[in-house]
């Protein structure tokens, strides 16, 4: 049986950069940003949030994201959470200081979407630094967090059981899925990520 994913594209008739990537079971289908409350809530296992969509617009579904959590649902959100989509939420909050150092990540690898993923990959692109994330989308209590910047002190990615059901994957910087080409154990998050969104509904309902 196939799982469905959905990522939530901001231009018409565009499809998932990476579906090509998805485990054979898995299908990501592309619904535009205008038409996502026409998508029942339980009709699929995830919803991949790019960095660009109109998120102004995207909070105003917040009806349909509750829904789209009591049915088991795992979001992914990527970027800086500027119109927050739960009460629970706060605005993104940039480095104070973005030096180098500070923007080296640190990785809890024992998260499957970012196993076996080195954070020098994810640190330096090309041979430059900062494009994985420069602050933070604050964390709510209960939060669990996965990546940081600046030693440890900013929060650029966490996991979230959301009260009353789901599951809130944040990434606080660019698409997680960037990294989805390149030459490096970076390339490793994508399929991972499509992985371990296909297993959210029975993961998030033990």
């Amino acid at each position: 049986m196939s799982v469905r994913l959905a990522y939530l594209s901001p231009r018409r008739g565009r499809r998932a950069p990476f579906a090509d990537l998805a485990p054979g079971h898995v299908r990501v289908e592309a619904v535009h940003e205008g038409e996502l409350t026409r998508l029942a809530p339980d009709a699929c296992a995830a919803l991949l949030v790019p960095m660009h969509i109109d998120q102004r617009r995207f909070a105003a579904k917040s009806a349909w994201i509750d829904a789209f959590f009591r049915a088991g649902g795992t979001l992914v959100f990527n970027g800086l959470l500027a119109y927050p989509f739960r009460p629970e939420l706060g605005v993104f909050e940039p480095l104070q200081r973005p030096g180098l150092s500070a923007l080296h990540v640190r990785v809890d690898q024992s998260h499957p979407v970012w196993h076996g993923v080195d954070a020098a990959d994810l640190t330096f692109r090309r041979g430059v630094a900062g494009f994985y994330g420069r602050g933070a989308n604050p964390p709510p209590d209960g939060a669990r967090v996965i990546g940081t910047l600046a030693r440890g002190r900013v929060p650029v990615d966490w996991e979230w059981a959301v009260p009353g059901g789901g599951c809130l994957l944040m990434h606080a910087g660019n698409d997680l899925w960037m990294y989805a080409r390149d030459d490096s154990s970076a390339a490793a998050l994508t399929p991972q990520l499509l992985s371990w969104c296909a297993h959210g509904r029975a993961r998030n309902a033990v």
